[in-house]
């Protein structure tokens, strides 16, 4: 086992393992190298991997962008960034100093080159710095960019594989902007590109808490018989945060809540809530379980959707102004900044259980987390002090911000009188293996580089998923009605309860683990 350099996390804190297998030797190219996403999440999760050894000596980083930059100027601006990551001790990435051998060590294997990645020729001077060399193309660019970057590449040669070496491309959502514009992106990529060289990220999918959701299902028997209709009465999924667009108001007016979160993030976790166990754990038997579901959701009825739009009100004592007076968003906007969904599945095991998904912006907490709503048990023989019926158990997952798990299940209330109450069980990460500095991009840049398609997604994934809320999307098109407004600060618009009431149904109240 490769020993950690041990400035790289707190004095006495766990430390994830070291690896027993690092990555094969190669380049990566990041296109759009100085952009935001490279120097809050790209690096600091290359650091990461430098200080668990997961990265080979014989590894090279090249930073592509159209900024007058030089290699110096670029690491130098990384390094800032990455400095105010000490500064904050309860940040998702948090260690107390930077490691100096350890960013030494990244940093000679880096270099700068400015340069236009939409043209052949420029593009094609990369050719000398990668020679034959495995390489990973990093798309870390607005979307525009997709098609005519990767376009570039093919033509320059550089994504053309051979039996001695991979090439590889690397894109982030958004995926297209609904069903046809995804199909148009596929279509293009796979052009000039094999489907096994594209490696689509859901950044979700790089939590550990998300990972888990595999295991958590398929290795305790204690969960896995009870998974089903059977036993299940609904199942909820929450992504709320508690800020606005927070000067994004140009990107989100053109975007909005459901494309913004369901197509992606949260139709990923509901695969991995939902999917039948899968043959075994490689890649494409995961992938061929997600697609299976996807594939079994009925198109979602605009009778079964909701669209809410925030405006001003308190939110932990400031005042966020609405929606609508934020820079880049225009003063008449329809954009929804809250959804709520009723998805049904098609098949045997999810019959007659009902998946609500929700989420959106400035709202009065922020969490992710998936409530297990079981069923009463068949014969209830007890009570609670307050002469209500024994309440049903309640599985609730906590993916943020605190990481864990609550099983809600009843107990004797002492006493000489016979009744229950409901008490909860808690699992937390922190608790059960410390805190370790992790940003989510590490297991999605190591798998690449290891050809571990499992947390990327495939074309036919990400077509499934569009094709489910497509007749929403253009059911809104067409209306002219606004969002229904709710304050910020609160738990959303009154028609989100509605939806759920009409089936007998409430919302779970947001975890008390707020931010």
């Amino acid at each position: 086992m490769v020993q950690l350099s041990p400035t790289c996390i707190p004095a006495g804190a766990p430390v994830a393992p070291a690896a027993t297998q690092p990555a094969p030797a190669g380049t990566l190219v990041i296109l759009g190298a100085g952009g935001d996403l490279t120097h809050r999440l790209l690096v600091p999760a290359l650091y990461d991997l430098t200080c668990n050894k997961f990265l080979p000596d014989d590894f090279r980083i090249i930073g592509v962008s159209a900024e007058d930059l030089t290699s110096a100027s670029w690491k130098a601006s990384l390094r800032a960034k990455m400095e105010t990551f000490t500064q904050d001790s309860h940040a998702e990435f948090y260690t107390p100093k930077i490691d100096e051998t350890a960013w030494s060590w990244l940093t000679e294997r880096m270099t700068y080159q400015a340069l236009d990645f939409t043209s052949v020729d420029a593009v094609s001077t990369l050719a000398r710095d990668i020679g034959d060399r495995n390489a990973v193309f990093y798309l870390a660019t607005p979307p525009r960019f997709f098609e005519p970057a990767a376009e570039t590449l093919a033509k320059a040669g550089l994504l053309k594989e051979t039996d001695n070496r991979f090439r590889r491309l690397v894109i982030e959502k958004p995926f297209g902007t609904d069903l046809q514009s995804a199909q148009a992106l596929n279509a293009h990529l796979l052009s000039f590109l094999q489907e096994s060289q594209i490696y689509r990220v859901d950044h979700f999918l790089g939590k550990e808490t998300v990972q888990n959701l595999l295991a958590l299902r398929f290795s305790n028997l204690l969960f896995d018989p009870l998974w089903r209709c059977e036993y299940i009465d609904h199942i909820q999924i929450t992504a709320a945060e508690i800020l606005g667009v927070e000067g994004r108001g140009v990107f989100y007016d053109a975007t909005g809540a459901l494309r913004d979160m369901v197509p992606n993030h949260l139709f990923q976790i509901l695969a991995l809530v939902a999917m039948e166990p899968p043959t075994s754990l490689e890649p494409e038997a995961i992938r061929n379980a997600k697609q299976q579901v996807f594939e079994a959701i009925r198109p979602i009825s605009p009778q079964n959707a909701v669209r809410g739009q925030y405006e001003a009100g308190l939110i932990k004592g400031r005042i966020l102004p609405a929606y609508r007076d934020s820079k880049g968003v225009s003063p008449d906007s329809r954009t929804e900044t809250y959804t709520a969904l009723k998805i049904e599945i098609d098949s045997k095991r999810w019959k007659g259980v009902p998946f609500y998904l929700r989420t959106g912006k400035a709202l009065d907490s922020s969490v992710t987390e998936i409530v297990v709503q079981f069923k009463q048990t068949a014969h209830p023989l007890f009570h609670t002090a307050e002469g209500a019926a024994q309440t049903p158990n309640r599985f609730v997952y906590n993916i943020r911000p605190e990481k864990g798990a609550d099983l809600h299940f009843n107990t004797k209330q002492p006493g000489p009188e016979t009744i229950v109450k409901e008490v909860v069980s808690q699992f937390r990460y922190e608790q059960a293996f410390g805190s370790i500095p992790n940003v989510g991009y590490e297991t999605l840049l190591y798998d690449c580089l290891q050809g571990n398609a499992t947390l990327f997604q495939r074309a036919d994934n990400i077509e499934a998923a569009w094709r489910a809320v497509d007749p929403v999307l253009k059911a809104w098109a067409k209306d002219p009605t606004p969002p229904e407004p709710y304050k910020a600060g609160t738990d959303g618009p009154a028609s989100a309860s509605a939806l759920l009431a009409r089936d007998g149904r409430c919302w779970a109240p947001f975890s008390q683990l707020k931010e």
